[in-house]
């Protein structure tokens, strides 16, 4: 029997987790309330142990990435109720390193989610990928097709126009013919 925080869906957390740098990540605020505690908490557990939370597995996101964020995802502007700093974002391995932090049930049910989420979301962008690389495939070759196609139609259409307007000839005729336009040739 496995216990499940209250709702810390694979899929809900899948939602919540964003690409700052090139890094899959999820901020100090989604984490919060996935584990059931205030933000400021959440920092104050991770400042209280800075050895375990290298660059690699959490940074503060600079002002330019919150602005960025803030008018995506409508966080509100400081002096309006919303944060006074910028939040702090988690890589998998920061969010995995966060169960040595917080050892409730609840925070452990809720790396074990996470983890779930971070795998899946793996799955499907190597899923994405495969299915990428198939259809530039496809797209290629159906380009060389359309390429030869295309070259087999221009035939076609010369040989009909070449049909349509048979070239003038300029030969002579054979045998004695008379010129009926001129009547001095008569």
């Amino acid at each position: 029997m496995t216990t499940h925080a209250p709702g810390a869906t694979v899929e809900r957390i899948s939602r919540s987790i964003l690409v700052v740098r090139s890094h899959r990540v999820l901020l100090d605020e989604n984490l919060a309330a996935l584990y059931g505690v205030a933000t400021s908490v959440l920092i104050q557990a991770v400042k209280r142990n800075p050895g375990r939370f290298p660059a690699d597995f959490l940074f503060q996101l600079t002002a330019t990435e919150w602005g960025a964020l803030r008018s995506q995802i409508v966080i509100s502007k400081p002096g309006r109720g919303g944060r006074r700093y910028a939040p702090y974002a988690f890589t998998e391995q920061g969010v995995a390193m966060l169960s040595s932090v917080l050892s409730s049930k609840r925070a452990i049910a809720v790396n074990i989610q996470i983890m779930r989420a971070f795998v899946k979301l793996r799955g499907f962008l190597a899923s994405n990928h495969e299915l990428a690389q198939r259809f530039g495939d496809l797209e290629l070759r159906v380009e060389k097709r359309l390429t030869a196609h295309d070259e087999a139609i221009r035939a076609i259409l010369s040989a009909i126009r070449q049909l349509l307007n048979p070239p003038v000839s300029k030969a002579r005729g054979i045998g004695f013919t008379a010129d009926l336009k001129d009547p001095a040739k008569q």
